[in-house]
């Protein structure tokens, strides 16, 4: 398969994007390519071949199932016009530190928050590619806190709180540098949970660089490497115990700081997931020369993605009026669909037309 090219697949500027995407149409029809590039494929039968029906949706040849071009995507149902579906993308993907609800809303003219909170979730939850490579190589792994400031409260393997426990694992290139990295928010830091996530991102065969902890105990005896690094040995040496694990630490303060720049450090724990998931996207493609690149993998995600619907993102809700209810009434934005303006600044007063 033919990597995606630049100016073909996807644009490759502002202003090609704004030039390709002027209008719903123009969405939709992307949408259909990237779904269906080499013609109309049932999603129910998985026969190809049908016709296109009179409101813009396809009858397949075979089992005649009707669907449209969002239906089983995360556009399913949507009342947010594909324009504005699309800026968000963009602006979510090319952002080299992403975008808040807050910043998306007043830019894009989106009714409430929670509308434009919906939409940035939901271009969350398609960041992680079924069957993605795992880590390979020398990976360091260990686990940090990752939440609000608890007073009494300054680090350490605690439970409970505002804060939640997180492990990193980061690929150690050489002879410097690091590659790629995954992030989870974990229940606790023993074994039992511990060798699952290593089990999952990591490739059998790595060499597996951790701290003294127990809970890495045993990853021996599952097809790794083990090299356990001790701070307390560190610190009788004279040495820095932070050194230690120079890409975890690193890969951390970055998240940490992120966090707290662009979403002010406002992220509830049930959704935490969603916020690292979105992190190590942009961290594992940090070298990418093209922000179209991104916007094109982003909606290739999206149009494989199965609907996610609203209920699915809100935290549960509590008894009374609580911000962990759902709004009763969202905002729905207007398209971006614009005719052109035949420059009206020239129409004001005293001006010439001419």
């Amino acid at each position: 398969m033919e990597p995606p090219r630049a100016g073909t697949d996807y644009p490759r500027s502002l202003g090609e994007f704004q030039a390709w995407f002027q209008t719903d149409a123009d969405c939709l029809d992307y949408l259909e390519w990237l779904r269906w590039p080499s013609g109309f494929v049932c999603p129910d039968c998985d026969r190809a071949g049908g016709w296109r029906l009179g409101d813009g949706r396809f009858m397949c040849s075979g089992c005649g199932r009707r669907t449209s071009v969002t239906a089983g995507t995360i556009f399913d149902r949507t009342r947010s016009p594909l324009t504005v579906w699309f800026m968000a993308c963009w602006h979510f993907a090319t952002g080299k530190n992403g975008v808040s609800a807050l910043s998306l809303k007043r830019t894009l003219e989106i009714g409430s928050y929670q509308t434009a909170w919906a939409m940035l979730h939901r271009l969350r939850s398609v960041l992680v590619r079924p069957g993605r490579e795992r880590l390979k190589g020398r990976v360091e792994v260990d686990e940090t806190f990752i939440g609000g400031v608890e007073p009494g409260r300054p680090g350490g393997r605690f439970l409970g709180g505002k804060k939640t426990l997180t492990v990193i694992a980061v690929e150690v290139l050489e002879p410097k540098g690091f590659g790629r990295c995954r992030m989870l928010p974990l229940a606790d830091a023993s074994a039992a949970t511990l060798h699952p996530f290593v089990q999952e991102h990591i490739e059998p065969g790595a060499i597996i660089i951790t701290d003294g902890w127990q809970g890495y105990h045993g990853l021996d005896g599952k097809g790794y490497r083990h090299d356990r690094r001790s701070q307390r040995a560190a610190e009788a040496r004279g040495e820095d115990p932070g050194e230690l694990l120079p890409g975890v630490h690193r890969v951390a303060s970055l998240a940490k700081r992120w966090l707290l720049g662009t979403h002010q450090g406002a992220v509830e724990a049930k959704h935490l997931a969603a916020y690292l998931n979105e992190f190590v996207f942009r961290f594992n493609r940090r070298r990418s020369r093209s922000r179209g690149m991104l916007f094109f993998r982003v909606m290739e995600l999206a149009a494989a993605h199965e609907p996610v619907r609203y209920q699915d993102l809100v935290a549960k809700p509590r008894a009374g009026k609580t911000p962990a209810d759902p709004p009763q009434k969202r905002g729905h934005p207007p398209s971006l669909e614009r005719p052109q303006a035949e420059r009206p600044w020239r129409r004001g007063a005293g001006g010439s037309s001419g």
